[in-house]
């Protein structure tokens, strides 16, 4: 009976270890996530701002027409690049907090 309580107690403890660095990944991983979205958001904001004053100084609308395609072009090429940079984060962040389960889901050897 006594085995049976200490094997429940180790069981309990190695969870709760697993869980504490699952949640340690999480909140890692999450910061990084919300710095990127911020410095996207930033770098973002900056070329539209410096899209808009281009667009003041513009005596044509040929230029101005050409300026707002670039602008399309290349934010367009920006938001695919930052898309899959988070899609990469967040398959990396359900790996690593699951890393410290993977004893869990192994079959007993008999």
């Amino acid at each position: 009976m006594m085995k049976n309580f200490e094997d429940m107690q180790k069981m309990g403890k190695d969870s709760m270890d697993a869980t504490m660095k699952s949640f340690g990944t999480l909140s890692k991983a999450s910061q990084q996530i919300a710095a990127e979205f911020a410095d996207y958001s930033k770098k973002s904001f900056e070329e539209g701002t410096k899209v808009f004053e281009k667009m003041l100084g513009v005596k044509s609308l040929d230029k101005a027409l050409e300026i707002q395609a670039d602008y399309a072009k290349t934010a367009y090429e920006g938001f695919v690049a930052q898309a899959t940079k988070i899609g990469e984060l967040y398959a990396d962040l359900a790996k690593e907090t699951y890393k410290p389960f993977e004893a869990y889901t192994k079959a007993p050897a008999k």
